[in-house]
């Protein structure tokens, strides 16, 4: 294990100044009819350019470089792979250690407001998924099942033979592979539980209120909101010259996830994001990935740690058809958030957290 610092050298600042005011734009209509406008083509042209114009001359990476050194990073490498990783001790002798586990689109940075909060009660490790941000470069292979394994290997490694997951998004599939490989694995708490992408439309007769609103929002999700995971799981390579080439490519196939999912996030987090896939070069693997987890059917199934939930506004899952016995002992929903809370709203996520693992 070495330490590591995240430092880009200034030339790929400039070569990214130089690429985003160079960037060519299309024509794009606007049409008039119901439910056509906004966002159900895709993302707008004029809200892109307002934010490749920030990006280029207003967002300050240095900063949030400094945000990401503030914390302990390491790098090891485990089955041929560099896996970085965050790490930060509680001071408290009994911290059950907690294992940050983050998804797609989204990367390690994602806990940054979260770490030192967390870190009263646990010992905080926060990994990045191999192919994503500074776990690179990324060889062929990866799935859910490994790096289940290697992140199994990794709190092994770090002397911790019982740990807490959080996670979500593929995140949650990660922990719920670590959780049927190694009983260290106490207790999982899991954001934004929802059915399987490709169940199909729910039906909503018997639905009112929060409950009818979050499966209508799942039904327009599975009916206008697949392509980019269709694209991913059968031809990553094709949309990973894009995603390597292009920051304005590489902007708009992560501003449409974040819009589509998200309640509220601050557009210096998702740029920090953003920055950190294209100065890394992750776009593509990420979605190599994304193509590796889908095509591996047995990467995919139930946990056997005790898992608790926190479903937040802009989510999907609906307890009356995922938990309709109430047998798990811990759901919590939030009026506000989504799919990333630890960006959107950390103060939520960690009450709701440190709740749920102060009880194991």
């Amino acid at each position: 294990m070495t330490t590591f610092r995240v430092e880009i050298p200034q030339s790929d600042l400039a070569d990214l100044r130089q690429r985003l005011n160079a960037a060519r734009w299309p024509a794009q209509s606007v049409p008039t009819q119901s439910g056509t406008g906004g966002w159900r083509r895709g993302v707008p042209v004029t809200e892109l350019r307002e934010l490749v114009a920030y990006w280029a001359d207003g967002f300050d990476w240095r900063a949030a470089e400094a945000r990401l050194n503030a914390f302990p990073q390491f790098v090891t490498e485990i089955d041929g792979q560099p896996i970085h990783y965050v790490h930060v001790r509680s001071e408290r002798a009994d911290a059950l250690p907690l294992l940050l586990i983050h998804g797609w689109p989204s990367t390690f940075a994602e806990y940054l407001d979260v770490i030192a909060d967390l870190a009263r009660d646990h010992h905080v490790v926060v990994p990045s998924i191999p192919g994503f941000g500074f776990s690179v470069p990324a060889a062929g292979g990866w799935d859910i099942s490994r790096t289940a394994a290697a992140f199994t290997e990794l709190m092994s490694d770090l002397g911790y033979e019982r740990y807490g997951i959080q996670a979500g998004d593929v995140g949650a599939g990660i922990a719920g592979a670590m959780s049927r490989r190694t009983p260290a694995v106490a207790a999982m708490h899991i954001n934004g539980p929802s059915a399987h992408p490709f169940a199909g439309p729910l039906a909503t007769d018997d639905l009112t209120g929060v409950d009818l609103a979050r499966a209508e929002r799942f039904n327009d999700f599975v009916a206008t909101g697949l392509g980019y995971l269709q694209l991913m799981s059968t031809k990553p390579w094709t949309i990973g010259f894009s995603l390597t080439d292009s920051p304005v490519g590489l902007l708009a196939w992560i501003l449409e996830k974040f819009q589509a999912w998200c309640s509220e996030v601050d557009r210096d987090a998702l740029l920090t994001a953003v920055s950190i896939y294209w100065f890394t070069g992750t776009g593509a693997t990420s979605a190599e990935f994304i193509y590796e987890s889908m095509n591996s059917p047995g990467a995919w199934g139930a946990a056997t740690a005790p898992t608790g939930f926190a479903t937040f506004a802009a989510d999907t899952g609906i307890r009356s058809l995922l938990d309709p016995e109430h047998q798990v002992a811990h759901w919590t929903e939030h009026d506000r958030g989504g799919h990333f809370p630890a960006i959107e709203v950390p103060d939520l996520y960690v009450a709701d957290v440190r709740k749920y693992f102060a009880g194991i």
